[in-house]
């Protein structure tokens, strides 16, 4: 049975240039699952040109309405939504974000199946698609940038400025400016190790928990922080993972530690509302706070850092926080104030790479189910709304589609 996939436009401002499926993503993916077809909706923004995907055989149109599913990565303008069709997207709906409560509402009314990346699961309910990896790569790196910009030390070129990533890394070698600084990264999933990607091509050297706290050293070192590093039980029981994420309103931050002896902070920790902050503002005016660089890769607005009092932008990336009034300044205003990287659509910047690694994950992880009978029930678990109703899943949704909700 014939089955097409078309690739749309992506249609929100400001455009995105990530692709689901490269061009050589588009011709594997029909190699691999026989009678699957792949066609590309003609697009001037798509980081991979039309003609790219034409030189590979895969057609390009304008009109994609008789495909089977319709895959983008952004959230599509309500005007856009084709009627009874079957989408995939970052719908950015599930914890009834009010900016996309129209988008919802509009799917139901137009009788359209939703499937979210963000809820595409393996077996143990872990994530099978995500942008995190290039989320940290580039945040590392505007982390570095910022830091070197701050301080008057050398001048990355913007990632967005960057081909790819082979040209980014030929930006790497200016950062043996660097002086001996001490560097934290947080957190261990796919974000973390992005950023820990970047800062071992750099040559910048890891050490130990315990080395970063207690020891001096002549080069830029950095470490990784788990959240058992820099949280503890309030009753002072000990470390339990499972606990922490079950119950984080039991804990109670410990980052005050790193504070003293961290001049650049690159946060990639995933963060639940009910888990403690890293610090407090009020932190940020005592003698030995020593951060005066962070690169918010999380982007919780006031969120786990409380100095991120807004996101950024690729262009405009920093800004500055100004301890003693507590208020934003523009970046670099002067050298006592915490400058702020928290652009919050980093993959963006390296569009191309980042398109890559996601047609992987999509192949391997998704189109057997999708393509296939979904036997294992991942693409059910992913459906939002089918057949002009929320599936049982996200029956929880349907006060914030509610006509009457209050706005």
């Amino acid at each position: 049975m014939p089955f097409t996939i078309g690739l749309i436009r992506e249609g929100k401002t400001p455009p995105d240039k990530r692709v689901p499926l490269t061009p050589k993503k588009c011709v594997e993916a029909q190699a691999t699952f026989p009678g699957l077809r792949v066609v590309a909706q003609s697009s001037p923004i798509r980081s991979y040109a039309d003609q790219e995907y034409r030189d590979l055989g895969i057609e390009v149109r304008d009109d994609v309405s008789e495909c089977d599913v319709l895959m983008g990565v952004k959230e599509v303008p309500v005007d856009q939504l084709i009627p009874n069709k079957t989408y995939l997207f970052f719908s950015h709906t599930v914890k009834k974000q009010p900016a996309n409560r129209k988008l919802l509402q509009a799917v139901l009314k137009k009788n359209i199946t939703l499937i979210d990346y963000e809820l595409l699961t393996n077996a143990r309910g872990e994530r099978i698609v995500a942008f995190g990896r290039y989320a940290g790569i580039v945040g590392a790196y505007n982390g570095l940038l910022t830091y070197g910009r701050k301080h008057g030390l050398y001048d990355l070129k913007p990632a967005y400025q960057c081909v790819d990533m082979d040209d980014m890394q030929e930006e790497f070698f200016k950062v043996k400016k660097l002086p001996p600084i001490k560097m934290a990264v947080t957190g261990s999933g796919r974000v973390a190790q992005g950023a820990l990607e970047v800062l071992n091509r750099m040559g910048i050297r890891r050490v130990s928990v315990y080395d970063y706290l207690y020891h001096d050293f002549t080069e830029p070192v950095y470490t990784q922080l788990g959240s058992s590093d820099y949280n503890r039980r309030r009753d002072g029981r000990v470390w339990d993972t499972p606990d922490f994420h079950q119950n984080p309103q039991e804990y109670e931050s410990a980052f005050n530690l790193f504070v003293p002896v961290t001049d650049l902070l690159i946060a990639c920790a995933y963060w639940h509302p009910a888990a403690p902050r890293l610090f407090e503002e009020a932190d940020t005016r005592m003698p030995g706070f020593r951060i005066n660089t962070i690169a918010d890769v999380t982007c919780d607005v006031n969120g786990s850092i409380p100095t991120t009092k807004r996101s950024s932008t690729i262009t405009d990336p920093a800004f500055d926080y100004n301890p003693a009034t507590g208020e934003l300044e523009p970046a670099y205003s002067r050298p006592e104030n915490i400058t702020i990287m928290a652009v919050d659509n980093l993959p963006c910047e390296l569009p191309r790479n980042a398109s890559r690694d996601f047609g992987r994950q999509l192949i391997d992880n998704v189109l057997p189910h999708l393509v296939g009978d979904d036997a294992e029930g991942v693409i059910a678990r992913a459906t939002i709304a089918k057949g002009g109703q929320l599936t049982e899943r996200y029956a929880y949704l349907a006060d914030y589609v509610a006509e009457t909700t209050l706005a």
